[in-house]
This record gives C-alpha cells, sequence and structure tokens, in this order.
C-alpha cells in the first residue's frame, strides 16, 4: 500500500509540527521535497554504516528493549517507543515515528513500504552531493558492509565492495569485515575505490617475528591500516580517522585474522588528534567509528579535540547528535541506524581551525518515495543473478512479524532456537544476540534469503553436546556482562544471547556472577549446576564445530511445517528495570 500526495503532504505537516524537518523543509507540500536540504555551511558529511549486506530495499523493525544501565540508564540511545519519541519530540503516527521506533511497525510498514536499498540510495546520494557541491561531499560508510546476505557470503563481501564502488564510497572503517580470512579482507580493500581506515589495528608481535610484515600500512607504527585521511573540502581541511571495532578478536573468531591485534587505544587517537591540530593545522576532526554509541560517548568525553564522532555498531538510529562535554570543548556523537534504512547528513561551518555551527538529519530512506538508480539496479542484479535458486527458495509463511532487534530475544531468532531443538533433538538451543537481521511481515513468504540474512555468517557450523548448568549459567552471565558492563569500554554492544528451551531472571543492574538466577527449562524443572544437558547452538568464537550450516537446519525446520510460528517465546524475567525507559510492550514479568 503506497501514499497517496495528499497523506504523504498531511505526514509532512505532522513531521513539522514535531521539529524534525529542517525550518524550510516544514513548510514543504510536495512529497519530493522531503528530501530536499537546505545547503548549510561548507562542509557535508554523508553517513551510513552497517548495512549488513543488504543490496535490496527491506523492512526492519526498531528495538522494543534497549536497556541502559548505570549512567546510560534513561539516555539516548536507550529509548525506545513512546519514550524515544517523547524525548526527540517526534509526534505519534508520523512517518518519523515510525522511522525510528518500533511501534505499530506491522500497520505503519505495510502503509509506508520497505527502506532502504543500494540503488535507491545511490539516488538519495547523487542528489545531495550534487545539490551541494561533489567537491565539498564526503560519503563515509562506518563498516559491517561486507556481511549479512547470501551473495556477500557466496562472493566473500566482493558484490558489497562493487556496490560501494558505485555508490561512491569515500572512507570507511570495519567490523564484521574482518570476519573474513585476512588474505580476502586485504584483497577487497585492493578492490575498494576509496579508503579504509583504521588507526587502532596493529600487527602482532608473532606476526612480526615471523616476517608477516608485507602489508603494513606504517612498519615504524606497526599500524596495518591507514590511519586517517585528510581531505580538502572546498575552503576546509577535514581529517577522518578510522576507530575499527575494537572488540573483534573477542566477538568473533580471532582465528581469522591471527595476525592483527584490536583495542580501543584512546591514548594513540588523543595523540593523533593533537598531531593533525598541532601539526597538520586541519580545521576540523572527524572520527568514522565502529565502536558502538555507549562507548563513542564515554570516548568523546575522554579524548579532546575531536568535532564529531560519526558512530555504529550498535545499530541506533538517533534522530539527533548527542553532545558531549571535554576539556577541549564538546564533540558531536552520531549514530546512522542500519541495514540502508538511514542516511545521515551532517552539514558544517568549518572556518579558522574549528566547527562554528552544525546542521544534522538522518534520513529515513523510505525505498517508495526514491526512485531506484538504473544503473545500480542493473549491477544488483547481476551480483544476484547466480545465487536466485538459492535465495528464492519458499520455505513456510509467517504467522506474525518476524524481527530479530532487543536485547533479549525477538520472534525471528525463537524460530532458529526452535529449529535447533527439534532438528537437532535438543533439549536447550542457544543463538548469538546478533544485532543484524531484517523483519519479515505477518503473511509473508519466509524464503531461504530471510533465513540468509538473519544466520549469513562465515562460521555458520552447528554443534550438539552436553553442557552443565553451571556451564550455561556461565555464558548467560559473560554475555550479559559483555552488554551491561556499566564501564562502557567493556562492552561488546551486541544483545543477549537467544536461549530455546529454558528461562531465567536476569537482573541487569548486578555485577557478574549475579545477574543469572532461576534458570529452567520449559516444563518448569529447575536447571541444576552439576546436571549434564543436551544443547544445541552454532556460531562458535572459538574452535571450528563440525555440523551443518545453521541456515541449512532452519530451513529444513520451516520445510517440513510450511508455517513460520512459534509457541513461546523465551525472554527472561527481568529485576531493576522499573521505569527504565529503554523498556516498552515487554512480554515477561520485570520489576
Amino acid at each position: 500500500m503506497s501514499m497517496s500526495r495528499r497523506e504523504f503532504t498531511r505526514l509532512m505537516g505532522l513531521a513539522s509540527a514535531a521539529g524534525l524537518l529542517p525550518t524550510s523543509l516544514r513548510a514543504a507540500n510536495q512529497p519530493e521535497q522531503l528530501y530536499d536540504l537546505p545547503n548549510h555551511g561548507n562542509v557535508r558529511l554523508l553517513h551510513m554504516t552497517d548495512c549488513h549486506a543488504q543490496l535490496l530495499p527491506v523492512y526492519y523493525r526498531e528495538p522494543h528493549v534497549n536497556l541502559g544501565v548505570g549512567q546510560a540508564c534513561n539516555q539516548a540511545p536507550h529509548l525506545v517507543g513512546e519514550k524515544l519519541l517523547q524525548h526527540f519530540g517526534i509526534k505519534p503516527g508520523t512517518l518519523e515515528a515510525h522511522a525510528f521506533s518500533h511501534l505499530d511497525f506491522q500497520q505503519a510498514a505495510t502503509q509506508y513500504g520497505k527502506v532502504g536499498g543500494f540503488a535507491h540510495l545511490k539516488t538519495l546520494i547523487n542528489r545531495l552531493r550534487q545539490g551541494y557541491g561533489s567537491e565539498k561531499t564526503l560519503l563515509l560508510d562506518g563498516g559491517d558492509t561486507w556481511q549479512g546476505s547470501g551473495t556477500a557470503f557466496k562472493t566473500r563481501g566482493m558484490d558489497m565492495v562493487r556496490a560501494s564502488n558505485a555508490l561512491g564510497v569515500d572512507l570507511m572503517t570495519g567490523h564484521w569485515e574482518f570476519t573474513y580470512p585476512q588474505a580476502e579482507v586485504l584483497r577487497n580493500i585492493a578492490a575498494f575505490n576509496g579508503e579504509f581506515l583504521a588507526h587502532n589495528i596493529f600487527i602482532t608481535e608473532d606476526a612480526l617475528f615471523n616476517g608477516a610484515d608485507e602489508y603494513l600500512h606504517d612498519e615504524a607504527s606497526g599500524r596495518v591500516f591507514k590511519p586517517y585521511s585528510i581531505r580538502e573540502l572546498g575552503d576546509a581541511r577535514i581529517a577522518v580517522i578510522g576507530q575499527a571495532f575494537p572488540r573483534t578478536k573477542i566477538a568473533n573468531p580471532a582465528r581469522f585474522i591471527p595476525d592483527w591485534s584490536f583495542d580501543i587505544h584512546d591514548a594513540e587517537l588523543q595523540k593523533l588528534v593533537d598531531q593533525l591540530r598541532q601539526k597538520d593545522k586541519v580545521d576540523a576532526v572527524i572520527v568514522l567509528s565502529h565502536n558502538g554509541m555507549d562507548v563513542d560517548l564515554a570516548m568523546a568525553a575522554r579524548v579532546s579535540g575531536i568535532d564529531v564522532i560519526l558512530g555504529g555498531h550498535t545499530h541506533d538510529g538517533m534522530p539527533a547528535p548527542s553532545v558531549v562535554k571535554n576539556s577541549g570543548g564538546q564533540t558531536l556523537v552520531c549514530n546512522a541506524g542500519s541495514n540502508g534504512k538511514f542516511l545521515a547528513v551532517l552539514d558544517l561551518s568549518v572556518a579558522n581551525g574549528r566547527v562554528k555551527d552544525f546542521h544534522y538529519r538522518l534520513l529515513p530512506v523510505f525505498s517508495e518515495l526514491i526512485p531506484a538508480d538504473p544503473a545500480m539496479s542493473r549491477l544488483i542484479e547481476q551480483e544476484r543473478q547466480p545465487y536466485l535458486p538459492w535465495l528464492c527458495e519458499e520455505l513456510a509463511v509467517a504467522d506474525r512479524v518476524m524481527f530479530r532487534r532487543g536485547n533479549f530475544n525477538g520472534t525471528f531468532d525463537q524460530l532458529i532456537c526452535d529449529a535447533q531443538r527439534v532438528v537437532q533433538d535438543a533439549q536447550i538451543s542457544l543463538s548469538p544476540g546478533f544485532r543484524w537481521g531484517t523483519a519479515v511481515m505477518q503473511g509473508q513468504m519466509v524464503t531461504m534469503e530471510h533465513v540468509l540474512d538473519q544466520t549469513c555468517v562465515t562460521y555458520p557450523e552447528t554443534y550438539v553436546r552436553e553442557m552443565k548448568g553451571a556451564e550455561l549459567k556461565l555464558i548467560l552471565e559473560d554475555v550479559a556482562d559483555n552488554l551491561f558492563n556499566p564501564e562502557p569500554y567493556l562492552q561488546s554492544g551486541g544483545d543477549m544471547v537467544r536461549v530455546g528451551g529454558m528461562d531465567y531472571v536476569c537482573d541487569p543492574t548486578q555485577k557478574i556472577g549475579g545477574r543469572i538466577s532461576d534458570m529452567r527449562l520449559d516444563n518448569g524443572e529447575k536447571i541444576e549446576a552439576g546436571k549434564q544437558y543436551k544443547v544445541a547452538g552454532w556460531a562458535s568464537v572459538g574452535s571450528a564445530s563440525d555440523g551443518p550450516p545453521i541456515w541449512d537446519v532452519v530451513a529444513e525446520y520451516l520445510r517440513d511445517r510450511k508455517q513460520a510460528s512459534i509457541s513461546k517465546l523465551n525472554t527472561p524475567r527481568l529485576k531493576g528495570v522499573k521505569g527504565n525507559a529503554g523498556l516498552a510492550d515487554y512480554s515477561a514479568n520485570h520489576d
């Protein structure tokens, strides 16, 4: 169902009243004016992140659970639903309310259609570049671009390199890019027309000892990749520093990238910023980050001299930047969502070594409102064509909205857990708390491509093994600490491991070892620390497993049933979250 011109005009009027649109757009009375932004300042930065290899338009549901703990409680980005709309002054029922929240998702998504798609992004990016001046505009990609779809898996990310080149990406950093082996990462970077930046990736001592230094960007520092790029944009001199995901070898298999080390390295970052300010005399310093927004907020307070952090990793679509005070003044922290759903537009007024003013808009990319670029459409068709028989297999009809994003579980996650338990004959199943994964509408046919959108990693092998109850608790506690540790630098930015066949109680406000309690099987039987349980899982970060890939397990399960349905959502009972603005529409009890 598409919007009429009259309805779109009405919606734009509501958005104007909410104060989300730029001043010159609040009087807009034409549908195409949604993307007709006024030009401001002398530098334009276009920012996208975490597209997860989604070349086509998709449905994507924002989270209803995104809990903040400690100082992050009730602060952006840990706001959902009505609390998020209230914080940013967005009126319920509007186009923007649908873009930025989970509210009324089925109805709103049916009305407004899909989001993203590289052909539609290409049209929008070209318009924003040409209308401002290409010589004053940069397109930055925050990473998680080469992974997340069947075609990316089959081409080892090269389909996304070609699509990024066609899109015109100038600079990028990475995270899931490093879940391909080192040689493939370097091959893809060599084929990328822009610059790949990462100041915080160094060669390991063992690799240096063994002579694996032929690909170093800088032998003196040990940096594997170029740390920053200085660009002349009009009359301004802009530095962009790359900050790759610092916990890659913890959150993902270290075996793929044995010669490289990752960390935040904020002391090294401070040195770079000081050098760029004092020696290179840049007018503005931008950090293109894949830290996750909580880490970016902490880093902005600890490292001075950064004007803007354009962040990713945690998939937080924030309508406005957070302003962080530090010893050098202030830093804008922005996060541009995921899956190609948003394009951030940051216009800066830069002169005499400082940013004097800015205008920021996070544009939702509604594919029904933006025509597809013909050349990009042809490229996408070419990339997909060899794999269409695999991608297009019809498996089952969804009996509800199937989604992933949320701290504890999603309906598609539950489907994956149920499939593992049934096909692999296990009592309990575990599934990683990845934040990538598109949504499927109620009544829509679930295809193999939808399953791949949820599961397509380079380490998809499944396993079945015996685990003691104490080991299960240790796993849950460890992942919960990655999510809820009050020190942002110790967070990994994902969500809780999903479980099937069991429930538990979680108190995010406690310390590690005290967050998880009262673990029980679905039949109510208490899980005992010393008792063995048959557990199915996938995506082992340690040694490789030998079971079939998870997408084959899920496909087998759906083929047998013809309907994609779940009988129970295994979500924990929560403690310590009363009044938390990161919780809405939660089905399990909480206090």
